[in-house]
């Protein structure tokens, strides 16, 4: 096994918080100078707003932001620069000011058709789909009664997005075919137009499978690795067959039975991964249409997590695969780089959000038992336990859960200027390990806001190809 990140351990960092609105931010908290190749330029953290500053300015800032200093006067020469914060002249109030987001209607509902798996991986989250307990499979009375809530939750006429999580989903092969059937004819009484995503190890899969993804709107994503050495070292089949062989023969079902309109590939990356760039490019020329990265912050066994000190390494190889997505699209040329699309996208919609994704909120998980979960990394959380699929979402429970879990009333979050494009973290991740990426995050962003420059400038019609709203449904954020 190639070794890419030093492994180190540390106790989980504990997530104090803070009414919203407790004092005035500094200038720091507010916008983020940063360079390009084409000068200088000004983040503003209220609407993700991007400005050209020129140099004389951009210096000023930046020795500005480095004293001590009260807030009054960080608003006093942003008024004096004319900078966009603060609600000055020219200038709209907040968007984004602490009150809590109201409870929206339900948009998205992932079933935990399977809570087991045929593969033994020692950096799942879900610990094989058992979540700490027993394996056990969703009834088919239960799985139908939550297409039936998310249809009768969600907002008249809206499009709705059914998940199948595990474990492994496609153990339960003739629930999911039966559900998928179900909510598309449920779905169609009802007014909604039903779409899919599936999350699997792509090890099981069968003619038929591809077939149902080709006939309905389904966006699969795939757990790759790495090549066969480093994807079998973390995922290990039973008998020591090799998983990698295997999913490459669920490829090949795909390609000749029926693709899915979006297929992707997730990589959890662990102290053990190889180099990013060349998972990357290998997930790449295997044909998928997206390949993304995410760390390991909590699993079962901690040798497989990323602390602190390891996320350096992760930030520096994140920014190679960054400049080769970077370099390849400037030139016209596809790079489907998850990540770094993602980020393109989103800072050109002005995307910015207090929250880290749907979960909570229009999306919900159920259990094989039918309980109700923020999400399907908190499955049998009872701190994250959100109703039930006969009595219905808790109303009180997500309201609470959207008022505490605001990013302006997190500390450190709300004196961080990345804090409406990171939404304060996974709630899985920082209710067992905290928040040690934090330092990733910025300077990913960091990144990120310079390419993103760039980019537009070299080739603008990037963006004119894909909108935020077109982007696939991924069960880790349906709702966002």
């Amino acid at each position: 096994m190639s070794v890419l990140l030093q492994i180190g351990r540390r106790p989980p960092e504990p997530e104090p918080q803070s009414d919203a609105g407790a004092g005035p931010l500094g200038l720091e908290a507010e916008a983020k100078v940063f360079r390009s190749a084409h000068g200088a330029h000004l983040f503003v953290t209220d609407g993700s707003r991007i400005y050209d500053l020129p140099d004389t300015t951009a210096a000023r800032l930046e020795a500005w932001t480095a004293a001590a200093r009260d807030p009054a006067q960080d608003a006093a020469l942003a008024a004096e620069l004319g900078l966009p914060m603060w609600g000055g002249e020219g200038f709209p109030g907040p968007r984004i000011d602490g009150t809590p987001a109201e409870v929206p209607p339900l948009a998205s509902l992932s079933l935990n058709v399977m809570q087991a798996c045929n593969l033994s991986c020692g950096h799942c989250y879900a610990d094989e789909g058992r979540f700490g307990g027993s394996a056990r499979a969703m009834p088919r009375e239960t799985a139908f009664a939550a297409v039936d809530r998310l249809l009768a939750e969600a907002a008249p006429g809206a499009g709705v997005v059914v998940g199948f999580m595990g474990g492994e989903p496609l153990l339960a092969r003739e629930l999911l075919h039966e559900v998928t059937r179900y909510a598309t004819r449920a779905g169609a009484d009802a007014g909604h137009v039903v779409r899919f995503a599936l999350t699997t190890n792509l090890t099981t899969v069968r003619p038929e499978d591809a077939e149902l993804f080709a006939a309905h709107p389904f966006t699969v994503a795939v757990s790759l690795d790495g090549d066969r050495a480093g994807h079998d070292a973390l995922r290990r089949s039973p008998g020591h067959g090799s998983a990698y062989d295997r999913l490459r023969a669920g490829l090949e079902v795909l390609e000749r039975h029926g693709r899915p309109r979006h297929l992707s590939a997730r990589v959890s990356v662990t102290p053990y991964t190889g180099r990013l760039v060349d998972i990357l490019e290998h997930g790449i020329g295997l044909g998928f249409d997206e390949v993304g990265f995410a760390a390991v912050v909590s699993a079962p066994t901690p040798e497989y997590e990323i602390d602190r000190a390891a996320f350096t390494g992760f930030l520096e190889q994140m920014i190679v695969c960054g400049e080769a997505a970077l370099s390849a699209l400037s030139a016209g040329r596809p790079y489907p780089f998850g990540n770094f699309q993602t980020a393109m996208y989103e800072l050109h919609a002005g995307g910015h959000r207090p929250y880290p994704c749907g979960a909570g909120a229009g999306y919900l998980s159920a259990s094989a038992e039918g309980g109700l979960y923020a999400c399907h990394r908190l499955v049998d959380d009872p701190a994250f336990r959100m109703g039930s699929v006969a009595e219905g979402p808790d109303q009180a429970a997500r309201a609470d859960h959207l008022a505490a879990r605001h990013v302006d009333r997190a500390e450190p979050c709300r004196s961080c200027w990345a804090r409406y494009l990171c939404g304060g973290g996974c709630y899985h991740e920082v209710s067992r390990r905290g928040r040690p990426g934090c330092d990733y995050i910025r300077g990913w962003l960091a990144f990120c806001l310079r390419a993103y420059v760039e980019l537009g400038q070299a080739a603008p019609e990037f963006f004119r190809q894909t909108a935020v709203s077109d982007l696939p449904a991924d069960p880790a954020a349906l709702a966002r």
